[in-house]
């Protein structure tokens, strides 16, 4: 073996072995999983739906979780961006192109699009978070609410995305190959952010706001910031759902949806990507089986149960969390394959 193919070999070695390795290394194990049964008609078309539904569920926990947990802001208009990145995505797909679901090219503009999507979700967080992230607690929690509405009232007005009646029809694009890359990508990337020089930012404003400014921190840049990315990757969550359950209105994306994602980021732990993983899948997987169990009462017994009582299940979920267990369920603990190695260094040293 040459020399430059033994240099090769080793820095392989040395990436699989490194903690970014390992994670990409297990999401692939879990792809080549669950792919396979599926395709051998082992796992149903409808638990994969399910399981793609969990995982993007993550990007949006996970991307709502650096606003809320990991700069300290109280933000519950996060579906609104996961709209604006819906309705742009799907209206490139559907309207201006309607692509097929299958095939080279459209998988790119589709990929394109969900980008795109990201953005302008990304630059209407800027242009609401620049205004309004000069406010604290509760007066941000209404206004972030204000706007949330504002951004869903604005769809349900529009025709040329069909008004109340959405947008029907969109091309399954959204995966189960493709979601578990993005899903992969998006945690890698918050996560890198949040182990920056940035992050670091944001965990400073979060703990005592006044403080950083104090020493020099340009808060409103980096709430601004901190709004700005996790509406990204709320709006590319929002285009990877709208191509997989292939319909969107505006009422998908209102106050309860909104509320949903909250119960997860709290119940897995402010400040932990772990804890919003896990919430999100967990109660992905608690919501289809509480549809499964409310059906079953409705069908055997006399009482009248229908679906809005999961959220009644769920709010005292998250009661029952805060009581007993107040950080949530991760607190702000992490896998140690989510955290660099470079931040065991910096332990080390006491950096």
């Amino acid at each position: 073996m040459s020399k430059k193919k033994r240099n090769i070999t080793q820095k392989m070695i040395r990436f699989f072995k490194s903690r970014n390795g390992k994670l990409i290394t297990g999401t692939f194990i879990f792809w080549l999983v669950l792919y396979p049964l599926n395709k051998f008609g082992i796992l149903n078309n409808y638990w994969m739906h399910v399981i793609n539904v969990s995982l993007i569920y993550i990007i949006l926990t996970v991307s709502l979780n650096l606003i809320n947990g990991f700069t300290g802001q109280f933000s519950i208009g996060h579906m609104g961006f996961a709209a604006v990145g819906a309705y742009t995505s799907a209206t490139i797909t559907t309207i201006l192109f309607k692509f097929p679901s299958h095939g080279f090219v459209p998988y790119l503009v589709f990929i394109g699009s969900m980008i795109l999507g990201g953005i302008v979700a990304a630059l209407v967080g800027f242009l609401i978070g620049l205004p309004t992230l000069r406010l604290r607690g509760d007066y941000l929690a209404i206004v972030t609410l204000a706007f949330g509405e504002i951004i869903r009232v604005t769809f349900n007005a529009i025709k040329f995305v069909g008004g109340p009646r959405g947008i029907p029809g969109i091309p399954n694009f959204s995966n189960f190959t493709l979601v578990t890359i993005v899903t992969l990508i998006s945690v890698i990337i918050m996560r890198n952010v949040i182990y920056s020089s940035i992050g670091r930012a944001f965990l400073s404003i979060r703990e005592d706001e006044v403080a950083s400014e104090l020493v020099g921190v340009h808060t409103t840049y980096y709430k601004v910031m901190g709004f700005t990315i996790g509406a990204f990757f709320a709006g590319v969550g929002g285009a990877l759902l709208a191509h997989l359950i292939q319909y969107i209105n505006p009422l998908q994306f209102g106050f309860m949806a909104t509320i949903y994602v909250l119960i997860m980021v709290y119940i897995g732990g402010i400040g932990s990507i772990s804890g919003s993983i896990v919430a999100a899948v967990g109660i992905t997987f608690l919501s289809e089986g509480l549809r499964f169990m409310l059906n079953r009462i409705d069908a055997f017994t006399p009482f009248r149960v229908g679906p809005e009582w999961r959220m009644v299940i769920f709010s005292v979920l998250l009661v029952a969390t805060m009581l007993y267990k107040t950080n949530g369920l991760m607190g702000d603990k992490e896998f140690s394959v989510l955290i660099p190695e470079e931040e065991d260094e910096n332990a080390k040293h006491g950096a």
